[in-house]
């Protein structure tokens, strides 16, 4: 997570406000155990979508609140979803919307919309589209932050390796070059 957008979180008071209850939950902090994407935890995949869908929906007065809280709980699952579980049936893609708002309903008393974005977050994977724009921009910021995660890790690595730092600097060089 970078750190600026770490301390624009961690600083929006009203956020912090909406979520603590369930960024506080001992359940949810498991979510720090399970790689998501790459070196991020589902925990921070999720921390940091709820927060981007919470400034887009604050800013079209949209439901912000209930955005909030079905994207810090839209990948409740406690499993690496790497690993085959025996006891899931389908491709960890089509079931673990279902699995995260299970479990989440276990924990919290959601909202029919927060249920709603939780379970279609991963539309058009699944088929049914989500009901309401809530869900619509989960679904999409879930995308963005999975890029971008995945994105920071293969530059970093890429840039790692000595070959390929010199043929960016090169490749930079040419195309200033025209």
């Amino acid at each position: 997570m970078k750190d600026y957008i770490k301390h624009l979180m961690e600083n929006d008071e009203e956020f912090q406000e909406i979520i603590k209850p369930l960024i506080t939950n001992d359940t949810v902090l498991q979510m720090k155990n399970f790689r998501q994407h790459y070196e991020t935890s589902c925990f921070d995949h999720c921390y940091v979508a709820a927060f981007y869908c919470y400034l887009i929906c604050k800013k079209y007065n949209l439901d912000y609140k209930s955005i909030a809280r079905a994207a810090m709980l839209h990948d409740l699952f406690l499993y690496d979803w790497r690993k085959r579980q025996p006891n899931r049936k389908g491709l960890h893609a089509f079931t673990h919307g279902k699995i995260a708002c299970d479990n989440a309903c276990k924990l919290f008393d959601l909202n029919d919309k927060e249920k709603d974005i939780i379970i279609k977050h991963m539309w058009p994977v699944t088929t049914t589209p989500p009901k309401s724009l809530e869900g619509f921009i989960l679904t999409f910021v879930d995308k963005y932050c999975a890029m971008s995660e995945t994105f920071e890790v293969l530059q970093s690595r890429l840039f790692m390796k000595k070959f390929f730092r010199y043929a960016y600097v090169f490749l930079s060089l040419i195309i200033i070059k025209f």
